[in-house]
């Protein structure tokens, strides 16, 4: 797609003529609308070059543009990520059965991709294929809350084919997943039960002591050393004492020259 003539690009004598705020102006000269768009320091685009006279606004191009490429990048991203899921029946199909099928439609449609419901036809269920729209109108139904019928049921060779598409893009199923998600973790941590925390007690202080008191409380506090038992002193060696035998010495007599040298 090319861009769209803006400014001194329009060159017809007259335009339809909108607004910046989207308000209808009317037909006018080209000239006042170029004088009304700078005067809003705004840009002249041709929106709609095939009306007669063309449709002119009055936007700032630059944001129109960029404007523009976001959701041209959105549209292609939504494509790129839409993936066509099969589910496949028989026409003779149990209650289990299709529950199941009904259940894993639901999840790729919450999920953001279509879903492509497929009836097997074997022998003589061919002759019968309003049996077949039945079914897969019912499913449709089924499965309406999350998705919508994008192609009615036809006839593809042997089968009966119908494709239901989400009601919601890619982008916006991830967005209302992750928020059930957390939504989800939300509710467990408000229903587990509180852990009460006991109450803090404030610690009484003890009273002081004098010192003496203090001393004489380390000093019991103090871890008192075992004894060690005093050894035993040696006894004493006792000497057996002789006993001393007196001698008595004889006195011899004097003779008579002693005797006179005692006397003299």
């Amino acid at each position: 797609m090319s861009d769209p003539r803006i400014n001194d690009r329009i060159r017809v004598p007259e335009v339809r003529l909108v607004g910046p705020a989207g308000e209808q102006v009317g037909v006018v000269r080209i000239d006042i609308a170029l004088r009304l768009a700078q005067e809003a320091d705004l840009d002249l685009v041709e929106v709609s070059p095939n009306s007669n006279p063309p449709v002119v606004k009055v936007m700032d191009y630059g944001k129109f543009k960029y404007e523009a490429a976001q959701k041209a990048k959105e549209a292609r991203k939504n494509q790129a990520n839409t993936i066509l899921k099969e589910v496949r029946f028989r026409l003779k199909i149990d209650t289990h059965d299709y529950e199941t099928k009904r259940k894993r439609a639901e999840t790729f449609l919450k999920a953001g991709d279509k879903v492509k419901a497929m009836i097997l036809f074997r022998g003589r269920e061919q002759s019968r294929p309003e049996q077949g729209v039945r079914l897969l109108q019912r499913f449709a139904e089924d499965v309406s809350e999350y998705g919508v019928v994008e192609f009615t049921p036809t006839i593809d060779g042997r089968n009966m084919v119908m494709v239901i598409g989400p009601l919601k893009s890619k982008a916006d199923a991830k967005a209302a997943q992750l928020k059930a998600s957390k939504k989800a973790a939300k509710e467990k941590e408000a229903s587990a039960p509180a852990v009460e925390t006991p109450p803090v007690t404030k610690a009484t202080p003890e009273p002081e002591l004098p010192a003496a008191d203090v001393a004489t409380e380390e000093q019991a506090a103090a871890p008192v050393a075992p004894k060690t038992p005093a050894k035993a002193k040696p006894a004493a060696k006792t000497t057996a004492t002789t006993p001393v035998k007196k001698t008595t010495t004889a006195t011899k007599p004097k003779t008579a020259t002693q005797k006179e040298e005692t006397d003299a």
